[in-house]
């Protein structure tokens, strides 16, 4: 047998089938508001005393545990968000959960790959190549949970309170606001509050009662989060 048909029919072993990716799925848009009005929290310095924004909750397959696909291809651990589903299989894109997506190793002489494709039948957890084909692994495959994944949305604006210490009887706090994940310095600010002339503090709508503060930490009641998210 010429080498070439020998390598042609090893890599058909590898693909099982036509695998074209549906992208038909929308998630869900939901609002943050954290944390919850007329609670009351302990933060640390640095930490984030309000948020508020949007949000897109995907549903998404996390991988666990490296899963060797045959010889061809190695899904390594994270997440991978939901593109579409059809009656025969769950699609998921590649990359989009930032620092904590997955990615796949591929064989030199392997195909490229464009996404991954879950069958419904015997939860079969499968490549799909550039070329549309499939390289599955064994049917019932361990080492990955479906779940919810929320990313922040790139086109909404995300708002913050942050807590900088305490100087003297005066507390500073730190205002930011986030494209996505981008801060926009031109919206951020930093406020020093007189805690002798009140023990509530506002910005932007948001309210908060101070019930002590250090030079570590601070205990607060949530009066009001800031004025409802942008669109």
């Amino acid at each position: 047998m010429k080498p070439q048909v020998f390598l042609l029919s090893i890599i058909a072993l590898v693909l099982t089938g036509c695998a074209v990716p549906k992208v038909n799925y929308q998630p869900v848009t939901s609002n943050i508001s954290e944390p919850p009005l007329n609670s009351i929290n302990e933060k640390q310095i640095g930490d984030e005393l309000l948020r508020q924004g949007k949000y897109r909750e995907h549903d998404a397959v996390y991988v666990t545990t490296p899963l060797k696909l045959s010889w061809a291809y190695t899904v390594h651990p994270g997440y991978f968000l939901k593109m579409g589903e059809d009656e025969v299989a769950e699609y998921y894109r590649i990359g989009g959960a930032g620092e904590e997506s997955g990615f796949i190793e591929k064989a030199a002489i392997a195909d490229m790959y464009q996404g991954l494709m879950i069958k419904r039948e015997a939860n079969t957890f499968c490549v799909i190549t550039v070329f549309n084909a499939a390289a599955c692994g064994d049917g019932n495959i361990a080492g990955f949970d479906k779940l919810k994944k929320p990313i922040v949305s790139q086109d909404t604006v995300q708002r913050t309170l942050i807590y900088s210490g305490k100087f003297g009887n005066k507390i500073n706090i730190g205002y930011r606001e986030f494209s996505g994940n981008i801060a926009r310095s031109a919206f951020s600010n930093n406020v020093e509050y007189d805690l002798s002339e009140s023990m509530k503090i506002g910005y932007k709508g948001a309210l908060l009662e101070i019930i002590e503060a250090t030079n570590r930490g601070i205990k607060y009641k949530v009066i009001s989060n800031f004025n409802a998210a942008e669109k």
